[in-house]
């Protein structure tokens, strides 16, 4: 069905816990003081929140949890309730378990009932992903409203027993860069007072012939011992590579709309670590933008993270006719996503 658009009605987020800053996570684990210094310097991430106790080691928070809250908190904005819900959709590198699926225990705690879901597995362009499969479902004029999940608890990986200064860097990076989180959004085909409309948005895998950029293992009783890291990271080839993507993620939204790069008020950059997204950022060269960034104090919070920056851009600079563009890169096997959005009246 032709002539639908798409709204952006509402979007929230769940953090566990208080944050956790670079000292903290010095001391835990037994890391010299300039260690902390070289986490601000290098990698630019202040704090992230994790769903883990530090101490314990035990999870405090589920996928499940976590999504639930944000869900409930963005349904709320809308001024809806899961009884409104058409479809749910969710990304997520890190489901609770294989099955069932979480995104069917997020919706059962919603009261969300005899509609489609889906899960999709992926690293964070997920959440662009999950936006994707929902436009695409209103698209089709067989749904009015459909609620959008993304989130990680990539603490799960974390061995809080482990020496990290024996660690190799594309295991000790885990530690740094990563936080826990969920998102959701409300799309509909109504507009709303605050919503923005969806101009474009687009996924594509580009990954092939290309090594991954980062891994999560998922150990079963026949392998549980073995010896392979759990999380792994090659910061390299990310870095080598995302500011590329990146640029190129958003000179296709731009020719698609025929924008200019002065026609952007609003930029949600990749969130991969403090210093990289201003580095990006400014290698973009969108004069009139205003960054929405959260990374600096929740980390890489995975499939989340997106969810984190439409909430704040929500709430702050995308008013009516503003010009909004989003761009997620997914290093794990390269997958390049990005959106727009124009405020509505």
């Amino acid at each position: 069905m032709t002539g639908r658009d798409v709204h952006v009605l509402s979007a929230a987020s769940a953090l566990p816990g208080p944050p956790v800053d670079n000292v903290t996570l010095a001391r835990r684990f037994g890391m010299d003081p300039l260690w902390e210094q070289w986490v601000e310097a290098f990698i630019g991430t202040r704090s992230r929140h994790l769903a883990l106790d530090l101490e314990s080691g035990k999870i405090t928070s589920s996928l499940a949890d976590l999504a639930e809250e944000a869900g409930r908190r963005a349904l709320d904005a809308a001024g809806l309730t899961g009884r409104d819900v058409d479809a749910v959709v969710l990304g997520t590198a890190t489901p609770d378990r294989l099955m069932p699926a979480t995104v069917n225990i997020v919706a059962d705690r919603l009261g969300i009932d005899g509609v489609r879901s889906f899960q999709l597995q992926s690293g964070c362009s997920g959440a662009v992903q999950a936006l994707d499969v929902a436009r695409q479902i209103l698209l089709s004029g067989d749904a009015r409203t459909v609620l959008v999940l993304g989130g990680d608890v990539i603490a799960r990986f974390y061995d809080v027993g482990a020496d990290l200064r024996k660690a190799a860097p594309a295991e000790l990076v885990n530690y740094v860069l990563f936080g826990d989180a969920a998102g959701a959004a409300v799309l509909s085909t109504e507009p709303a007072p605050g919503s923005a409309r969806v101009r474009g948005l687009f996924t594509r895998l580009v990954g092939r012939g290309r090594e991954p950029g980062a891994v999560l293992e998922w150990f079963g009783p026949a392998d549980r011992d073995s010896t392979r890291p759990a999380a792994s990271e090659d910061y390299k080839a990310i870095e080598e590579h995302v500011p590329v993507m990146a640029q190129e993620v958003l000179a296709e939204l731009l020719d698609g709309l025929g924008w200019r790069p002065e026609d952007v008020d609003v930029l949600l950059p990749p969130q991969l670590s403090g210093r990289m997204t201003k580095l990006i950022s400014q290698r973009l060269g969108l004069p009139s933008a205003v960054d929405v960034s959260v990374v600096d104090d929740s980390g890489n919070c995975g499939n989340a993270i997106v969810f984190l920056q439409l909430e704040r851009a929500l709430a702050g600079p995308v008013g009516a006719g503003t010009r909004a563009v989003g761009i997620s890169i997914e290093s794990s096997k390269w997958i390049k996503a990005g959106f727009a959005l124009e405020g509505n009246g």
